[in-house]
């Protein structure tokens, strides 16, 4: 099934939406938000699937027609995000272009951080930031929601802790980051607010595109209305999810709603570290990658971050041709609240 967020309130209002994203229909007898339906899954998912498969039939009483715009990120904060990076040859990019070895565990071991999970920006929200010169980057990722993860769990039970599947744009500030990395202590003020996408997606509903706790299917990119993007997501993909969640509960439980993040989408595609999609490869999932490559081959980058204005668009398509998750679209606003 398909579950979203009204955008209301701190924690959305939880809606059931049709398979083809025209039409929702709140749930608040069964249950208010996504938080409390993760919370109670065992007791409320059969009511919710129920509904489900009526509103697909058009059978459902107070439906209405969906505006994607009226959605938050399905999960409008949460308890806990961790951002992992499953596609090894992002990381690998990122550190030639400076020159640095790739440490052999890096493909024995998730990378992982602990991002800020108390205000995710909504899928059409835009990305306020009050500097263009932090470095203002998109990054195309898949996400799941768990339910109660116990610490020590391994990957194999780890796979029915996935309750709901999404995507991400994990925007980051690129110049902010060597020196938070410098002091040897993390990713903070350069990971701001992440969005989800508009709608969060049981793994059965996802059919073929859910093997080996992996989504299978092109990551759709456009960036100020061009292709930008189109890496396949189960691709290159080193560690599945269930090895992702196991990582993160290593040594802590991982409480219900808990969001845990692929990483850049990123493909190979039979060469050393892929190619644009003007050049007929399938394109990249952040401008990161796009100058590592222009500083591999040339010494220097020269694509530009993002400026004020600019949009990005991040979708995930069935074999149909319809929106799974329904689109991430974005634009870099001028921040002018607090001084």
């Amino acid at each position: 099934m398909k579950l979203g967020s009204l955008n209301q309130g701190r924690d959305g209002k939880l809606v059931v939406v049709s398979r083809d994203l025209k039409l929702a229909v709140e749930v608040h007898n069964i249950a208010p938000t996504m938080q409390y339906a993760i919370d109670n899954w065992d007791t409320v998912a059969p009511a919710l699937e129920r509904i489900y498969f009526s509103l697909n039939e058009g059978e459902v009483v107070g439906s209405f027609d969906l505006d994607i715009n009226q959605l938050a990120s399905p999960l409008p904060r949460a308890y806990q995000w961790c951002d992992g990076s499953a596609y090894v040859n992002h990381v690998e990019l990122v550190r030639k272009a400076r020159n640095a070895e790739m440490p052999p565990s890096f493909w024995t071991d998730p990378l992982m951080y602990q991002g800020g999970s108390d205000t995710f920006l909504a899928p059409s929200g835009d990305i306020l930031m009050e500097s263009e010169e932090w470095g203002i980057d998109f990054e195309a990722e898949v996400a799941v929601v768990t339910s109660d993860v116990p610490m020590g769990v391994s990957a194999e039970k780890a796979a029915d802790t996935v309750r709901l599947v999404m995507l991400v744009n994990d925007v980051s500030l690129r110049n902010l980051i060597p020196a938070e990395l410098a002091k040897g202590f993390g990713f903070f003020q350069s990971k701001p607010s992440s969005a989800f996408s508009p709608v969060a997606v049981t793994p059965d509903e996802l059919g073929n595109s859910w093997q080996d706790g992996r989504l299978h299917g092109s990551m759709l990119v456009e960036y100020n209305e061009k292709p930008f993007g189109k890496a396949d997501c189960g691709t290159d993909m080193v560690f599945n999810f269930p090895q992702l969640i196991a990582h993160a509960a290593k040594t802590r439980p991982l409480g219900a709603g808990a969001i845990i993040g692929s990483g850049t989408v990123s493909n190979k595609q039979d060469t050393e570290h892929g190619s644009a999609i003007e050049d007929g490869g399938v394109g990249y999932s952040c401008i990161a990658e796009v100058r590592m490559i222009e500083t591999i081959n040339s010494g220097a980058a020269k694509t530009p971050y993002m400026s004020f204005g600019d949009r990005v668009r991040i979708d995930v398509k069935d074999a149909k041709g319809q929106s799974i998750f329904g689109a991430i679209d974005q634009r870099v606003v001028k921040y002018t609240g607090q001084a």
